[in-house]
């Protein structure tokens, strides 16, 4: 973007007279990679804001731009973080949006050109200046994503959204799922004005606009404004009003998420007052949220957490970056077919391999179905779709796999198979390709016993459904090199997937979680406790679905065969695996009453043609049993508790390497609460800290068993006073 002479900087602001009367303001934060809302901001904003009204009169109109890759990436969340009084954490939204708020009322029309993302406190800018303009591009995203981290747009995101939008359309399109928008989609919605092809374009458009002379008040500014829709006052919204908690209601199930409640509140609530004091209502609303333990914990995990993992912090830093160009999935399967469609996807070249030519085809069907729905609604075009599709070479023949840089093995669950499928490979691609396997449950160094370079296997566990889950497991072997991890934390990251690093031992750090979750649910149901009530408890906790429910998804039969194997290595080992009450209640419903899952037409649940599910009717008759009485809060922390004591032991055995690692994949991967920051968080930010933890598990322990010991590690901890995070950092 092209500017006039005059240059000046405030801080983070630099001002540019160019030769028209416009002023060209560029947010370029020396001290940072990205713009945010820090205290040198504030200041800078202050002292710009205050030189714009002592100049006003030669001024015709203002340009706010961004030095950044970015455009602005709202509150820096390491100061909001660390704010613990709510007086605190009032003064600075109350500062920020009233930087905003005298942007808006300086009787200079302001324009801002976007050429980067604009999330959050960024976008709240934004929505501030009179017109906006974004180039479109898939660089640029915009939105406000706050009650993602348990927070809402507290710099008048809320207000302004309903005043330019409507209640309701503020609500479901902007606010309580808080979408990232493509810039022709915040075009469709009213949030920006206009798009131009370049960043070159983005001032030419600018200045043609100002040369309109525009009326430099905002909509919502004059006597004669109204919402659009109404107000709670008006009939029509009166009626639709009730749908929404009641939605709330169903999406959270219960769960303890209070910042989709608080949007709805003091978006409501702002439409019955003036601007001013909804913008206030709005900063209560904020204010009550940051200092809560829900958006400290989501915080910690989603950006924090998230950002270390995204950066690399679990990735070997010698090795230089790598990009995979031809790769073979062996196993055409459901598992092959969605890693096949999402290495296509990000234009690497995919053999997809299976037995027979029919499974092969029907694995690249996969990629169709998904390729064909995103152009039915829009998210991509033919030739985008045909792109895609044309990268995948289904085949029967190994010899086809020549020339692959990454192998990835997706094959059933049965070592000796996997080993005779590596042989196979092994005799086909060159030196140089990484090899990897599926794996969900076995481990990667008792596989690596059939490579020839063991050095270059890893295991790379992917979630089904692989084209919507995030996570990737990394599995490190005993013999994987450092160099076969770099490759492989880039590969994951190449395909837009979240990598978590483990290192090898049996169910990996996920599997073995994920499976103490399975059997205390089954544990309970065999206590005689209503299963109904089991569900309820999961899901109010937080846990995306029930646990019966979650093992029906995976099969009884999966779940038992992997209980038995376990069971049976253990005790070969000279190992006592423990008696397992869940294990019995499989054998009954598979053995008894031949119920075995979804996929097979029913397990816990019914599945009728009309759709849905319902318990199985005969399962409270067949488990529950009437004098059984468990507090809600016991059924709730046994599920809670069992998966964070034993990510402790992962943490202390070294399966995990880190705490970031451990909070992002329990999410992610296997549904632990988002709300609690992850199963290691969780411990930290219980109540009265990880001291707190021990007491609560040993009264569980004294409950219900000893497997709610806390280990000699937390114990120590507890007696320090200090917390997983900063022991491990």
């Amino acid at each position: 973007m092209s500017v006039g002479a005059k240059e000046s900087t405030v801080g983070t602001i630099r001002w540019d007279d160019l030769d028209n009367g416009v002023v060209l303001l560029t947010l370029d934060d020396p001290t940072q990679r990205a713009n945010t809302m820090n205290a040198g901001f504030l200041a800078s904003m202050s002292a710009t804001l205050d030189r714009l009204a002592a100049n006003k009169a030669d001024i015709r109109g203002v340009v706010i731009t961004s030095g950044k890759s970015t455009f602005f990436a709202g509150a820096d969340l390491k100061d909001l973080i660390a704010m613990t009084s709510a007086s605190q954490v009032y003064g600075f939204v109350e500062q920020s949006k009233g930087f905003y708020r005298r942007l808006e009322t300086l009787g200079i029309p302001v324009v801002s050109a976007i050429a980067g993302a604009a999330l959050g406190g960024g976008f709240e800018l934004v929505l501030a200046t009179h017109h906006r303009i974004a180039v479109d591009s898939p660089k640029v995203i915009l939105g406000l994503p706050e009650v993602t981290l348990g927070l809402l747009p507290g710099a008048g995101g809320v207000v302004r959204t309903v005043r330019m939008m409507g209640l309701a359309n503020a609500l479901t399109s902007v606010l309580l799922q808080g979408q990232r928008l493509r810039p022709a989609q915040a075009l469709e919605l009213g949030l920006v004005d206009e798009l131009v092809a370049t960043p070159d374009d983005l001032l030419p458009a600018a200045l043609a606009w100002l040369a309109t002379e525009p009326d430099a008040i905002q909509p919502w500014d004059h006597k004669k404004f109204r919402i659009p829709g109404g107000t709670p006052a008006t009939p029509a919204l009166a009626a639709m009003l009730p749908a929404f908690p009641a939605t709330l209601r169903k999406q959270l199930k219960g769960a303890p998420y209070p910042a989709p409640a608080a949007i709805l509140a003091a978006a409501v609530e702002g439409t019955q007052v003036d601007i001013d004091t909804a913008l206030r209502i709005e900063s209560r609303y904020f204010t009550s949220l940051a200092v809560g333990q829900t958006a400290k914990n989501l915080t910690q995990a989603m950006f924090f957490d998230m950002q270390h993992i995204k950066s690399g912090g679990s990735r070997p830093a010698a090795p230089p970056k790598w990009k995979a160009t031809k790769a073979a999935v062996v196993g055409a399967g459901m598992m092959g077919a969605g890693i096949a469609y999402s290495l296509a996807r990000n234009g690497v070249t995919v053999v997809l391999k299976d037995v027979s030519m029919e499974a092969a085809e029907r694995g690249k069907s996969y990629s169709t179905k998904l390729l064909d729905k995103a152009v039915a609604r829009g998210r991509s075009t033919q030739a985008q779709r045909d792109e895609v599709l044309a990268r995948i070479h289904p085949t029967i023949d190994f010899a086809e796999l020549a020339g692959c840089d990454l192998v990835i093995e997706a094959v059933f669950e049965d070592p000796s198979l996997k080993r005779e499928v590596f042989g196979q490979i092994q005799k086909v691609v060159g030196p140089e390709a990484l090899l990897a396997s599926n794996t969900s449950t076995l481990p990667i160094t008792g596989l690596s016993a059939a490579i020839e370079r063991p050095e270059d296997f890893i295991g790379l566990h992917f979630f089904s459904p692989v084209d919507k889950m995030q996570l990737v497991e990394i599995v490190v072997g005993d013999k994987s090199s450092e160099e076969t991890l770099a490759r492989a934390y880039d590969v994951v990251q190449q395909i837009g997937k979240v990598p978590i690093v483990v290192n090898d031992s049996r169910g990996f750090f996920t599997s073995r979680v994920i499976g103490t979750l399975v059997h205390e649910g089954l544990s309970m149901l065999a206590e005689g406790i209503d299963p109904m009530l089991l569900e309820r408890a999961a899901t109010q906790a937080g846990f995306p679905v029930g646990v019966l429910q979650l093992v029906d998804e995976l099969t009884l039969t999966l779940n038992k065969k992997i209980s038995d194997t376990t069971r049976a290595e253990l005790t070969a080992e000279g190992r006592d695996p423990g008696a397992a009450p869940g294990d019995a209640v499989l054998a009954r419903m598979i053995e008894e009453f031949d119920r075995r899952g979804r996929s097979t037409g029913g397990g816990f649940y019914d599945y009728p043609d009309s759709g849905g599910r319902v318990l199985w009717p005969a399962l409270r008759e067949s488990f529950a049993q009437s004098d059984i009485d468990v507090p809600l809060v016991d059924v709730q922390e046994r599920l809670l508790f069992i998966m964070a004591l034993e990510s402790v032991r992962c943490l202390d055995e070294g399966v995990l390497r880190s705490v970031p690692d451990a909070n992002v994949g329990s999410i992610l991967g296997i549904g632990f609460p988002a709300w609690a920051g992850g199963a290691l968080q969780y411990v930290d930010q219980y109540a009265g800290g990880v001291a707190g933890f021990v007491a609560r598990a040993d009264g569980l322990a004294a409950a219900y068993g000893e497997r709610f010991t806390a280990p000699d590690s937390l114990r120590a901890l507890a007696t320090s006073g200090g917390t997983l995070a900063a022991k491990h950092a």
